[in-house]
Order: C-alpha cells, then sequence, then structure tokens
C-alpha cells in the first residue's frame, strides 16, 4: 500500500545522497505530494523517503537574510470556495457591491449534473486563491436560478466562466475542453481584463 504525504511549503530542498548537492530545489511548494511505501518523518522540518539508494532527503531551507528564494505567505489560502449565489436579486447586490468596490468578479455558472463543472470546481477555487483578496469568484447553479437570469448573463453551456466589471460582463471562458486547459484560460481572460 503505498503512502501519499503531504508536506508543507517549508521545503526548499531536496537532497539525494550527498547533503552538500541539492538535486531538487522547490521554490514556495504550496503542497508537494510523495509516494512510497513508507515515509518515516524524523521531525517536523526533516523527511526521509527510503529509496533504491538510501532515499531521497527533504529538508527545511536554512533561513537567511540575502537568500536567493522568494518570501512566502504561510497564511495565504491554497483554495477559496466558491461563493454561491442563489437567486437573480442577490447576483444583482454582488455585481452592484463589486462596482462599488471598483473590483472585477469571476461567476462561474454551472449544473449539479454537468461532470466537466464537478471536476472544474476544486480547481477554479485554486485559482481563486492565486487572486485573493483583489477578485472574488462566486458560482451560480443554473438548475436553482431563473431561467430569466441566465438568459440575461447569456449562458448557453456549461461551464461557462464570466468575469464582471462595472455591472457588465467584460468577458467569458466556455469550459467544454480539459480542466487545466480552462483555468489557463480563465487566467488570461483575468489579465487581459486587468491590465
Amino acid at each position: 500500500m503505498l503512502d501519499a504525504v503531504g508536506i508543507a511549503p517549508c521545503i526548499q530542498y531536496a537532497w539525494e545522497g550527498n547533503r552538500s548537492k541539492p538535486s531538487l530545489r522547490l521554490f514556495c511548494p504550496k503542497t508537494f505530494l510523495f509516494e512510497t511505501k513508507s515515509a518515516a518523518p524524523i521531525d517536523r522540518n526533516r523527511w526521509v523517503f527510503p529509496g533504491k539508494d538510501g532515499g531521497i532527503r527533504c529538508e527545511a531551507a536554512p533561513s537567511t537574510g540575502g537568500s536567493d528564494i522568494p518570501p512566502q505567505d504561510l497564511d495565504a489560502p491554497t483554495s477559496i470556495d466558491l461563493q454561491p449565489i442563489s437567486s437573480e436579486e442577490q447576483f444583482d447586490r454582488t455585481i452592484a457591491e463589486a462596482q462599488q468596490l471598483e473590483e472585477p468578479i469571476i461567476v462561474v455558472w454551472m449544473a449539479g449534473w454537468c461532470r466537466k463543472c464537478i471536476y472544474l470546481k476544486p480547481k477554479l477555487e485554486k485559482l481563486a486563491a492565486d487572486y485573493y483578496p483583489s477578485i472574488r469568484f462566486f458560482c451560480i447553479d443554473v438548475n436553482t436560478v431563473p431561467q430569466r437570469l441566465v438568459n440575461r448573463a447569456g449562458v448557453t453551456k456549461m461551464p461557462t466562466i464570466q468575469l464582471w466589471k462595472d455591472c457588465k460582463k467584460q468577458a467569458e471562458v466556455i469550459g467544454g475542453h480539459k480542466a487545466w486547459l480552462v483555468v489557463d484560460d480563465v487566467r488570461e481572460m483575468i489579465e487581459n481584463v486587468l491590465i
């Protein structure tokens, strides 16, 4: 049986055998999963994964003031739940509030029966963490809101990811292909509108 071990973002170097030469350098990973037949934690900042040639050792990087390792925000969330919108009135309030704050919002139109929507949602929640708190992400289940709202937003396929700014739809991505491609398209859409 394989054990999956989540390693905290403090891991910066991995040595294989010779400690003086790092064979792998990880810059601020949010999550690192390593599968092995056994994983024995030594202490809070060091793990050894037994392997073919004595194993791989992972340690926290030494903290130095002049390090070339970028600073990391340990309190930053790795994923943020999409905030649900369940009525036309709530939708109107949300986009009006975003206009007042002069912030864009992302609205994800999905359906409970849509497999691509279900698969895409956690990936969009991770993307939401990348843009937190400057852009908020919302989701709307098209089966729980009036059809009038769905038509008003121009949604014809699921999932549809829209960027709203100044009470207007600025751009959209229709997510009928691979999730990672959709996430890349959404990221590009956000960057294009923010420039």
